[in-house]
């Protein structure tokens, strides 16, 4: 067989090969053009969480899912989230949101969000449905939730907060018997980045034992750059001899921003502090004494220049023990062979 014999011969075997490809797997030649219309899938590749609207009981999690999509266009495509409480099992809030098509390739995200209570931990279980059929699922934990501040009381500023440099200063401006009229200074910081608003400084002195308020002031904190730091003094008076705790609170239009405290000693034999209470008592024997017998008043008993009785009475035991110990030795005596 020459070479032009056995080449037409390896031509006509390799066409009935792909023939009886062709017949036998119908898809296995695949138009170049059509490689786009395969079937489309769509997946979750990330969620992220954040916080949104933070109430006074609860606060809203923003939710922001990445799908990729892969093929050709798939149509109904919605995303749920469900909030799960995370010791009760219980379900807390439900949220659907439709996407619709998802085509072109590539990722997108598609935003969402639960309400759930400022408090505990949740579990975030989200699905993809395409036409009501599940397509995939991703659970993200989310904690410390009452760790969120409400947007009402969200507030950059706030007390001074230093190892050596006092939140709280109080000194004596004057002072007699009955009165004395304190300085309270008070420094403020602004943490944030922008130029804060004018705040509320109200200051109480509670008397320490009775936490009867002694006198109040209240202070305008004026606009404090970011960064800085700012001093607010008043002035109290209340009564001379007492120990005082001095409290220190910010409010924005009625609200609470932030709150500390002090102290304020002008009893010189009792001190006070911030967290607790050191008190000097004087111990004497006299307050666990008893007298026995006889009338207080009388004259039955001589009484000595220091206030003890008279005669030669030996400190100790008295007469009736000493008999009842020998009356105890004498049976024990007895018994003995």
């Amino acid at each position: 067989m020459d070479t032009r014999t056995a080449l037409l011969a390896a031509a006509a075997a390799l066409l009935l090969v792909s023939a009886v490809g062709a017949v036998a797997a119908p898809d296995a030649i695949v138009d170049p053009r059509k490689a786009d219309e395969r079937p489309g899938d769509v997946r979750i590749v990330g969620t992220v969480v954040s916080p949104g609207e933070v109430r006074g009981e609860t606060a809203e999690l923003r939710l922001g899912v990445d799908l990729r999509h892969r093929g050709s266009a798939v149509e109904n495509v919605t995303v749920r989230h469900r909030a799960i409480g995370a010791d009760s099992g219980l379900l807390v809030d439900e949220t659907t949101v439709a996407v619709g098509e998802v085509d072109g390739g590539g990722e997108r995200t598609v935003n969402g969000s639960v309400d759930v209570e400022r408090e505990g931990g949740y579990r975030i279980e989200t699905v993809v449905f395409a036409d009501g059929e599940r397509r995939a699922a991703q659970t993200t934990r989310v904690g410390g939730v009452a760790a969120l501040t409400p947007d009402y009381a969200d507030s950059r500023v706030g007390f001074t907060e230093g190892d050596v440099w006092p939140t709280v200063a109080v000194s004596v401006s004057e002072a007699d018997n009955e009165t004395a009229t304190l300085s309270v200074s008070v420094s403020v910081t602004n943490r944030g980045d922008a130029v804060s608003e004018p705040l509320d400084l109200r200051v109480l002195l509670r008397q320490s034992e009775s936490n009867v308020i002694a006198d109040e002031a209240t202070e305008t904190v004026g606009e404090v750059r970011p960064g800085r730091t700012d001093t607010v003094t008043t002035s109290v008076e209340v009564p001379a001899n007492y120990n005082y705790y001095v409290d220190a609170a910010l409010w924005s239009d009625d609200v609470l921003i932030d709150e500390t405290q002090g102290v304020a000693n002008l009893n010189p034999r009792e001190t006070i502090s911030a967290n607790e209470t050191v008190e000097e008592v004087d111990f004497t024997v006299e307050d666990f004494t008893r007298e026995e017998g006889g009338d207080a008043g009388g004259d039955g008993a001589d009484r000595g220049a220091d206030g003890s009785s008279g005669g030669d009475s030996t400190p100790g035991f008295g007469p009736l023990v000493a008999l009842v110990a020998l009356v105890v030795a004498a049976l024990v005596a007895r018994r003995r062979p």
